[in-house]
């Protein structure tokens, strides 16, 4: 390649918000990437010395504007820092752990004060040593506000009477560490507003019925109905079956008639709406498609945002505006320490937006290590989350969360490692960015060789527009469980069908399990339902360990088999004797893609030589890989794989950040 040409950018500032407010680009350009002013998308022609060579474009629908997390310092108005992060430097206090005994006193009030007190853009910073806090939730419930250890694993904040090592049975059901101002945020109801008019994907606005009821720079959440309907499901054992499922034009819910097992509680529909506990468990009633959006300005009844709809919200399906009930702190973090103990979750962002964690250590714990709920814009990145005290399915060992309607946020850099569920995404994730992390045994206690999902999006329905760029995981999957997931992208990922393996949870209430792969061993996955998936530019498997693989396993010419796939496509782990999903394969695109098993590139739906390009999320090479190579996955090149830096430091066994 000799050069490339960038369209110049349309876009125009908003003084009164740190995020730049685009207009749509003309329909007839072809969108590739974020420009480096604005983030807007742009074309990019790739000039070769023979002409013009083409560059791999997702299809609009799919595509989407992945500009994730803290994008400028709304607070001090001061440069992000290359980790794309605020840059804090002033230290307002100093706590030293040896005034509390070096974790034998109680410190949570003493950090609380402190936290409280602390003038926004400064820092309080913690010692070296333990910090025991038992007597409460460490609360950073201001903006602006950093609270800063002495470096992961140096600094401790440590729970006693929280998460018991190998017990789904808590002590005293808190987190550690709540960046946010509420324990438990909600959409407040009173404030809902219905769309006028439908809101295309791509779209800055929508206009309501009353936009008094909303100001500038509030936090709101976008969504609407599913609008299901009792629709029929493939064959079992190659035979029609009388069971139905709830079903939308976009998302299935995990809910049959006549009901089975494997059902979530949810109660029937009324008017057209899913009833129960499970339809409102991470969204509002029967509203898992959601996104939490900033208004920008408003104009009469237009609500403008700061950044554009991940996908289109209908009239016809009841799309509404909501606020919260509780005011969303902003540019506030945790940095350079480990948290361990928690219960009820360990780190958790609640209503939070362009706030972050920063080189933290999150271990033994009960329920989500990381949570980040109806948040928008946070950032997770070079942390170690990693052996939650339960691995178990039933929400006691997530490592990293997404629920609640939560988007845009970065997750970056990190490892993840020995939990149930190396990431779980419910109702969320829109315009969010899983890239270049290290993940790897998600795992059953009572089951070590069944092979859990890996890198995803997924575990209840609704997640869409997530982007998983940079990876090495086990597998990439959507697990159908709690409903489907819509729209994903995994782009220039590892996904090498092998788990890490292991001795693990020697406290356990059997001992410690060896995690070997024995059952559903596959590269790339998606359940029943899981429509619209776009796999590009990744590589799969291990060289010289494919013997006994076969390519695909989608169960539409003959049933699952439990074979060891490269693909395995519209499947359901509950009901094996049911052929797979058409609509999964029918949608799925699979291009770009280097495989081990057959030793070449396969290209579905592309036509030609196509190119393809470094990242669908950043402009330049991120700062973490050093010397390193980037992209570090590289499909169509002699060299396939190069160093994952995250990967680099777990297996040199030093996995904490370096400060």
């Amino acid at each position: 390649m000799l050069t490339a040409m960038l369209l110049p950018c349309l876009a125009f500032s908003s003084k009164t918000l740190p995020h730049s407010v685009s207009p749509p680009l003309p329909p007839s350009l072809k969108l590739r990437r974020a420009c480096s002013v604005c983030s807007s998308p742009t074309l990019i022609l790739n000039l070769t010395a023979t002409g013009v060579q083409s560059v791999y474009q997702l299809p609009a629908d799919r595509a989407t504007v992945w500009n994730p997390g803290v994008t400028a310092d709304g607070e001090t108005g001061r440069a992000l820092g290359a980790d794309r992060l605020p840059v804090r430097t002033k230290v307002y206090k100093t706590i030293s752990a040896s005034t509390y005994g070096n974790g034998a006193k109680d410190a949570t009030a003493a950090i609380n004060a402190a936290l409280a007190a602390c003038p926004a853009g400064e820092v309080v910073q913690l010692s070296s040593g333990a910090f025991l806090v038992n007597a409460g939730i460490v609360s950073i419930a201001k903006t602006g506000v950093v609270l800063r250890g002495a470096g992961a694993g140096v600094t401790k904040l440590v729970r006693t009477n929280g998460a018991k090592m190998g017990s789904y049975q808590s002590g005293a059901a808190m987190p550690n560490v709540i960046i946010g101002a509420s324990r438990w945020p909600h959409p407040d109801n009173g404030t809902s507003q219905p769309l006028e008019a439908d809101s295309a994907k791509s779209s800055y606005q929508v206009t309501v019925a009353d936009a008094s009821r909303f100001a500038v720079g509030q936090k709101v959440l976008l969504d609407e109905e599913t609008k299901g309907v009792w629709s029929a499901l493939p064959n079992r054992n190659a035979t029609a079956t009388s069971t139905l499922i709830w079903k939308g034009d976009r998302v299935v819910w995990q809910y049959h008639q006549p009901g089975e097992g494997e059902d979530d509680p949810a109660g029937p529909p009324i008017g057209g709406v899913l009833t129960g506990g499970a339809a409102s468990w991470f969204c509002r009633q029967d509203r898992p498609v959601s996104e939490v959006k900033e208004i920008a300005t408003i104009s009469g009844n237009i609500l403008t945002f700061s950044t554009p709809l991940h996908i289109g919200y209908r009239v016809s399906h009841s799309a509404q505006v909501t606020g919260f009930d509780t005011p969303f702190i902003e540019y506030s973090g945790v940095e350079s320490l480990s948290v361990q103990g928690g219960s009820d979750g360990e780190l958790r962002f609640e209503a939070a937006s362009c706030c972050w964690a920063k080189g933290v250590e999150v271990t033994a714990w009960l329920g989500e290590g990381v949570a980040m709920d109806s948040s928008f814009r946070v950032v997770l990145r070079d942390s170690y989350v990693h052996d939650g005290v339960w691995p178990e399915p039933g929400g006691g060992g997530y490592a990293i969360s997404l629920a609640g309607g939560t988007g845009e946020s970065l997750i970056e850099n990190n490892i993840s490692l020995n939990v149930n569920k190396v990431i779980v995404s419910r109702c969320s994730g829109a315009g969010s960015v899983v890239g270049y992390n290290y993940m790897d045994n998600g795992w059953i206690y009572t089951s070590p060789s069944w092979v859990e999902v890996g890198v995803n999006g997924s575990h209840m329905v609704g997640g869409h527009h997530m982007l998983f760029e940079g990876n090495y995981a086990f597998n990439g999957d959507s697990d159908s469980t709690h409903g489907s997931s819509i729209y994903h992208t995994y782009f220039r990922n590892q996904l090498s069908g092998k788990r890490l393996g292991g001795k693990l949870l020697p406290q356990g209430p059997d001992g410690a399990e060896t995690v070997t792969d024995g059952g559903n061993l596959r590269c790339a996955g998606m359940g029943y339902g899981s429509r619209w998936m776009s796999f590009v530019g990744n590589v799969l498997g291990l060289s010289g360990k494919m013997t006994g693989w076969v390519y695909e396993d989608n169960g539409m010419s003959q049933p699952y088999s439990g074979v060891k796939a490269v693909w395995r496509i519209g499947y359901d782990p509950v009901h094996w004797e049911q052929s797979g999903d058409p609509d999964v394969l029918n949608t799925l695109i699979r291009d770009g893609n280097y495989d081990y098993l057959t030793k070449s590139v396969h290209w579905q739906s592309a036509k030609g030589s196509l190119s393809l390009p470094n990242s669908l999320y950043l402009k330049a090479k991120p700062a973490f890989f050093g010397a390193n190579p980037w992209p570090w996955v590289d499909p169509l090149g002699s060299t396939k794989l190069y160093v994952l830096p995250a990967k680099a430091r777990h297996d040199a066994g030093t996995p904490n950040r370096v400060l």
